[in-house]
């Protein structure tokens, strides 16, 4: 069986985005700071762009929730196709948890969004069948990769921990209770740390 990873950056205290996320400030207020490392317009050094490799290698199937694939909350009252313009970066069938249904999104570049309504058990199982050996990736926000690792179902977590302090905001590990990973790889650089932990 192939893996299933996760990659998430977070701030010192926890934070995967900041307060007010909004069409405006998609990561929150402040949230952009946690991902200059991969963001920003030049790279700190070669851990990060290492890193950046680790986050864009290809994957067979994604899943994400509803606020990582945009604003709207609700029925679906607009045409909103994601923030990665005509060709977002995925290559692959991505499944968006959410309430309201919806027909699925074919992008340019491979990528197609299939909107889940059942559930992330629903959504996982059906990432898992079309990904084959190229694995899954759990893709966020912070609530989705929750219910992942309290499902237990991330093999490989990877987390970029950025010296920036939020206060407040999407906190990544609300209410799990227990983390089964060592980590087996730490990259440095003045931006970020990146660590890639492996389950037990």
């Amino acid at each position: 069986m192939s893996d299933t990873t996760c990659h998430m950056s977070i701030s010192l205290d926890g934070f995967a985005a900041g307060p007010d996320q909004s069409r405006e400030d998609p990561l929150g207020k402040r949230g952009i700071e946690v991902h200059g490392w991969h963001l920003g317009d030049e790279r700190a050094n070669e851990a990060d762009a290492t890193a950046e490799g680790w986050l864009m290698r290809p994957r067979g199937a994604y899943v994400m929730g509803r606020n990582m694939f945009g604003p709207i909350r609700g029925e679906w009252d607009e045409d909103w196709d994601g923030w990665w313009g005509p060709e977002p970066p995925y290559h692959a069938p991505v499944f968006v948890l959410t309430h309201h249904a919806r027909e699925p999104v074919e992008m340019e570049g491979g990528t197609s969004f299939h909107f889940v309504t059942e559930g992330f058990d629903a959504a996982y199982a059906q990432a898992r069948e079309v990904a084959g050996e190229d694995g899954v990736d759990i893709a966020g926000g912070a609530s989705t990769v929750r219910q992942a690792l309290a499902a237990g179902v991330i093999d490989e977590l990877t987390l970029d921990v950025t010296p920036v302090l939020l206060g407040s905001g999407e906190r990544l590990f609300d209410g799990i209770e227990s983390f089964d990973f060592e980590p087996v790889e730490a990259l440095h650089s003045p931006l970020t740390t990146h660590i890639r932990y492996r389950r037990k």
